[in-house]
């Protein structure tokens, strides 16, 4: 239920971060096929992302994606198993990022999008997760 609204309140917020000329015209609860089969994938892999990021192992970055923040975190015997957690993630995200401009009929739109959840992946982060600030360098909320 706590990722369920995790993710449904990033979507809603949204529209609220979007440069102007986007703002008004960008639907960003569009729904279609391809949108809701990423947004169940990352859903189903938020509660292996979660102890990562409770670990201090896995963060957000700026970019809008996730990236391994604290190797040593991992224990050796787990890390390709963190790695590709962490590529499919990414490359769910770049595709949601990606069909909601689709959706919207500006696929220029994309980066603007990513952008956007950026910010609100970070602002949505529980307290002691990691994040990366504009300048690149980690931070624990």
């Amino acid at each position: 239920m706590r990722t369920a609204i995790f993710f449904t309140a990033a979507l809603a917020a949204l529209a609220s971060l979007l440069p102007a000329p986007a703002l008004g015209q960008a639907n960003l609860e569009i729904n279609t096929p391809a949108i809701a089969a990423l947004q169940r994938s990352m859903q189903q892999r938020h509660s292996q992302l979660a102890s990562l990021y409770n670990s201090g192992a896995v963060g957000f970055t700026r970019d809008g994606n996730v990236a391994l923040r604290d190797a040593k975190a991992v224990p050796l015997a787990q890390r390709q198993q963190v790695n590709a957690l962490i590529a499919s993630e990414n490359q769910d995200r770049a595709a949601l990022y990606r069909e909601i401009a689709r959706a919207n009929g500006h696929p220029e739109w994309e980066n603007d999008i990513r952008a956007t959840f950026a910010q609100r992946w970070i602002s949505r982060a529980q307290r002691g997760w990691y994040y990366q600030n504009a300048s690149g360098a980690w931070v624990r909320k």
